[in-house]
């Protein structure tokens, strides 16, 4: 099985360096390059092409919010995964609105940090939980109550088949994994996500992984 390709980008060497030793213990894992600022990421997403940019968002030159829009607009293959310290507010929602499908602090195990990695490749979503809760406290918001009516009226509207689909997003599951759990075709799993993505309003799989958190489908 090839292995998954990583670029590491942190404004600090201490931290890109002990990242690559822990990541390229693991077998299946490889960093190709190491960046020191968005724009670095940037540029090694286009040559080298990883499967994987994890990405700290606070970095000089371009940040890791828009280098995550660059890099996820320019190469939609390439899944970024933000690696912080900052669980604010005005570092989460910019992040996740560009793109990245993770965002994880930097107080993950180590083991946790790996496996997120390989899960995001496969096409998962994973967030931090403490980053989690923010975001739903943040959605959780609404300005009238027709919001939240039209919320519940939309999550009613689902099918038993689209919110099982829905609570195992928000667990992180890929199609692949969604498919072999249910017993049905991966073409299936696309199908019930567009249908989810068009019932709820939603944009993309982050968005119904953070849904599923809001409204303890999880």
């Amino acid at each position: 099985m090839d292995k998954i390709r990583v670029v590491i980008a942190d404004d600090q060497s201490i931290i890109r360096d002990g990242l690559k030793l822990i990541l390229e213990m693991e077998s299946d894992l490889k960093v190709v390059g190491l960046a020191s600022n968005g724009e670095e990421a940037c540029e090694m997403a286009e040559r080298l092409r990883p499967d994987i940019v994890l990405m700290d968002i606070k970095m000089p030159v371009i940040d890791g919010a828009e280098g995550t829009r660059r890099i996820c607009e320019a190469y939609p293959e390439i899944k970024v995964i933000i690696l912080t310290t900052f669980s604010e507010d005005e570092y989460i929602f910019p992040a996740l609105r560009s793109g990245a499908k993770g965002y994880l602090l930097k107080d993950v195990e180590s083991d946790e940090l790996a496996n997120s990695i390989r899960t995001v490749a496969r096409g998962g979503v994973l967030i931090h939980p403490a980053v989690a809760a923010r975001v739903v406290k943040g959605l959780s918001v609404s300005p009238k109550d027709e919001d939240n009516a039209e919320q519940l009226k939309a999550t009613a509207d689902l099918t038993p088949r689209e919110l099982e689909i829905a609570k195992l997003i928000g667990k992180g599951m890929t199609n692949r994994e969604i498919a072999a759990r249910l017993f049905i075709s991966e073409g299936t799993v696309k199908n019930h996500i567009t249908n989810i993505l068009s019932k709820l309003y939603l944009r993309d799989r982050t968005q119904i992984a953070l849904y599923a958190t809001q409204n303890k489908l999880v």
